[in-house]
């Protein structure tokens, strides 16, 4: 089955930052989630620490995004 994960810390209207999460199958909008932040640090911890987790289950960067 075809899936998407994707990532992105993105300032927050608060004056904080958030960290947006979006997965599901291709071809569906899926499902999102916001963590919201003070501290740009923060976000960038819980960002790396799910990146590790999602690289260990066989998520990779997607080559065709330019990202």
């Amino acid at each position: 089955m075809a899936r998407f994960y994707a990532m992105s810390i993105e300032a927050s209207l608060f004056g904080g930052v958030a960290l947006v999460r979006r997965w599901g199958r291709i071809g569906t909008l899926g499902q999102e989630r916001i963590h919201l932040f003070t501290d740009e640090k923060d976000a960038l911890v819980l960002f790396l620490r799910i990146l590790r987790r999602k690289r260990s289950r066989g998520y990779r960067p997607c080559r065709g995004q330019g990202l």
